[in-house]
C-alpha cells in the first residue's frame, strides 16, 4: 500500500483526488487548515491533520514521519480578483508556505510531488488550444504566485532530484458522480454552480459579465474540465514521475461561452437560468482552451467527462441532494 500526503485534501479538487486514490487502495493523509475545505469531505479512514502549512513545525513532524511515496500539494489561496486586492497574502500563503513544504520534502526524503498549478499562468493568450510551451504573462498575483512555485519546484528537482508535476488545469467542474463529494465553496466564483443557484432561487440572477467578445455569441469561451477527470489526471502524472518532472495543461481542448453555460444548465435543470446582462470585468480574456496533448502522450489520460450537460447534470445532481453544501 502506497502512501501519500495531500494538503488541501478537505478542498475541491484535493477531496476528489483522495476518493481516487483510496479507489486504488492507496493510504492517504489529508493536510488542511479548513479555511476553504470541509472535514465532510475527507472520508472514514482518511487521517486528517487540521494544520496550517505556516506552521513548520507541524509539517516538518508529519513528513518525518515517513516513508511517504509522495505529497499533492493543492493547498493555496486561489481566487484572482483577492489577489488583485491582496497580493501580499497571495505571496505568503501561496509561496511562502509551498517553499516550506519543497524544504520539508527535501530533509525528509520525499522525491516525488504534484503541485495544482493554474492555467492563470498564460494571461491572455496569443493562440488556442493553449500549449504548455506557449507564452507566461500572468495577469493577477495570483497567477505570479503559481508561476513561482513552478520555479522553485524546478530550483529543487535540479538541486536535490525533487521529481515534480505541475498541472495547469482551466475550470475544474462538475462533482463526484457517485454523489459522495461536491462543489462547496465560500463564497462560491464559479460559474456553473452559480447559475445552479440562481436556478433554484437560492441566489440573484446571474450577471453575466460582457456580451462584446469577439466570440461566436459575443460571451467569454472558457474550457471545463470535470473533477474527477483532474483526479485521475493527477495519478496519471505522478505514475510518469519516474521518468522525469513533467509541466501539463488540463483541459478538454473544447472550449463553452457563458451563454452555452448556462444553456446546458436550463437543459439539465428543465427550466432556464435567471440573469442579467452587465459590462465586461477588467482582465477578462475573451476565450481560455487547453491543449492537452502532451498528457494524452506521455500518460494516455483521457477525460471520461466530454459532454458539458454531462459535467453539469453531476454539479445539478450535487446540489439537489446538497442544498446546503456539506452542511446538509
Amino acid at each position: 500500500m502506497r502512501r501519500f500526503l495531500v494538503t488541501g485534501g478537505a478542498g475541491y479538487v484535493g477531496s476528489h483526488l483522495v476518493r481516487a486514490l483510496r479507489a486504488r487502495g492507496d493510504h492517504c493523509t489529508v493536510f488542511d487548515n479548513l479555511s476553504t475545505g470541509h472535514r465532510e469531505a475527507v472520508p472514514d479512514g482518511v487521517d486528517l491533520v487540521e494544520a496550517d502549512l505556516a506552521d513548520q513545525a507541524a509539517v516538518n513532524a508529519l513528513l518525518a514521519d515517513g516513508p511517504w511515496d509522495g505529497v499533492f500539494h493543492f493547498a493555496a489561496l486561489s481566487l484572482v480578483g483577492d489577489s488583485m486586492r491582496n497580493p501580499q497574502l497571495y505571496r505568503t500563503a501561496n509561496v511562502s508556505n509551498a517553499a516550506g513544504l519543497i524544504d520539508a520534502c527535501v530533509r525528509h526524503g520525499v522525491t516525488k510531488l504534484v503541485f495544482s498549478s493554474t492555467a492563470a499562468l498564460f494571461g491572455v493568450p496569443e493562440r488556442l488550444p493553449i500549449a504548455e510551451d506557449d507564452r507566461i504573462e500572468p495577469g493577477s498575483p495570483y497567477g505570479e504566485s503559481k508561476l513561482m512555485v513552478e520555479r522553485l519546484l524546478a530550483a529543487a528537482d535540479r538541486a536535490h532530484g525533487l521529481r515534480f508535476a505541475a498541472l495547469r488545469y482551466f475550470n475544474a467542474a462538475g462533482a463526484d458522480p457517485d454523489g459522495a463529494l461536491g462543489e462547496d465553496h465560500r463564497p462560491e466564483t464559479h460559474l456553473i454552480p452559480l447559475a445552479i443557484d440562481a436556478v433554484l432561487g437560492r441566489r440573484p440572477p446571474l450577471a453575466v459579465f460582457g456580451t462584446d467578445y469577439p466570440t461566436p455569441d459575443g460571451t467569454c469561451i472558457r474550457d471545463y474540465v470535470h473533477v474527477s477527470d483532474l483526479a485521475s489526471a493527477h495519478l496519471a502524472a505522478f505514475d510518469r514521475l519516474d521518468a522525469g518532472s513533467v509541466t501539463y495543461n488540463l483541459g478538454s481542448e473544447t472550449g463553452h461561452s457563458v451563454r452555452e453555460v448556462l444553456a446546458s444548465v436550463a437543459r439539465v435543470a428543465g427550466r432556464p437560468v435567471p440573469h442579467t446582462l452587465a459590462d465586461r470585468r477588467p482582465g477578462d480574456p475573451a476565450a481560455l482552451v487547453a491543449s492537452s496533448a502532451r498528457i494524452r502522450a506521455e500518460c494516455g489520460w483521457r477525460a471520461r467527462f466530454t459532454v458539458l450537460d454531462d459535467i453539469v447534470a453531476t454539479a445539478w445532481a450535487w446540489r439537489l441532494a446538497h442544498p446546503s453544501g456539506y452542511d446538509s
